[in-house]
């Protein structure tokens, strides 16, 4: 099971970093008035951010295929596939946000009938043995390469205050280079520099700190092609610092705009998925 776990969370890769429930998100308010107050939000890298999260998710409810590749030098130790569905609107104009996902394994054929479901901050795992789906805690969430889904699953614009500290090259391109620091303490990584093109908006490359400013992980966007009318990246490489030779590979396929019904968001329709 604990593969299992590990490989749904890196699943919510390319969408978004579930922000806290709203009322979670009043009860933080407090803890998270420091951080503000000591990093001023920046206008600039704000309309960056936004439009980079843009580029790496729609707006609109979608699914996907998803097949991660797990690496070691040139070999492929293992190879998943996914069949994800998310839904991710931001809070604005007086309305609530939402934002879950519902993941589903598709092969190998041994683990199908394995899900996770995620709406917020809480997430439930279940497979055709467990009676019940089971919550997965915060550290359980941090155990091992399951921290891969936050470097990916980041929403940029909602969990993080940004800056626009430089401008660099990125192999022969011009790109931004912005400073982010969390805005709440559930996000897990306390730091993240953020380099994005400064034509096209794409994102480059992120690394993702400690709150010492060590290095943790560095996530590459590559292999943009077209998808829902935007080039978007399909595949993200995401490399531990202290394990080189060993890497991830998120592919993404088949993107489309499909709002699944209400009722697939559920705890209770996870045990219809055996």
């Amino acid at each position: 099971m604990r593969h299992g776990v590990v490989s749904l969370f890196l699943i919510l890769g390319w969408a978004f970093f579930a922000p806290m429930a709203p009322a979670a998100a009043q009860q933080s308010a407090n803890s998270s008035e420091n951080t503000a107050d000591q990093v001023s939000e920046d206008a600039r890298a704000v309309d960056i951010i936004r439009r980079a999260d843009r580029i790496r998710a729609p707006a609109e409810p979608f699914r996907y295929t998803l097949t991660l590749a797990e690496m070691k030098g040139d070999s492929e130790v293992t190879r998943q596939s996914f069949d994800v569905a998310m839904r991710f609107y931001k809070p604005e104009s007086g309305q609530e946000g939402d934002a879950r996902a519902l993941v589903r394994f598709v092969d190998p054929p041994t683990e199908r009938g394995k899900s996770l479901l995620s709406i917020f901050d809480k997430l439930w795992y279940y497979e055709p043995k467990l009676r019940r789906p089971i919550p997965i805690s915060r550290q359980q969430r941090l155990v091992g390469q399951v921290s891969n889904g936050d470097v990916v699953a980041t929403d940029f614009d909602l969990s993080y205050i940004s800056k626009l500290v430089a401008t660099e090259d990125c192999e022969g391109r011009k790109c931004y280079r912005l400073e982010l620091q969390r805005r709440w303490p559930h996000v897990t990584y306390p730091k993240v520099i953020y380099w994005v093109d400064a034509e096209n908006y794409r994102p480059y490359k992120a690394e993702f700190l400690a709150t010492n400013d060590k290095l943790i992980k560095r996530a590459w966007y590559k292999d943009y092609k077209p998808a829902l009318g935007v080039e978007r990246p399909h595949e993200i490489y995401i490399e531990d610092s202290l394990k080189k030779e060993q890497y991830t590979r998120m592919l993404y396929s088949d993107v489309r705009l499909e709002a699944v019904p209400e009722a697939y968001f559920q705890k209770e329709y996870l045990l219809r998925l055996r």
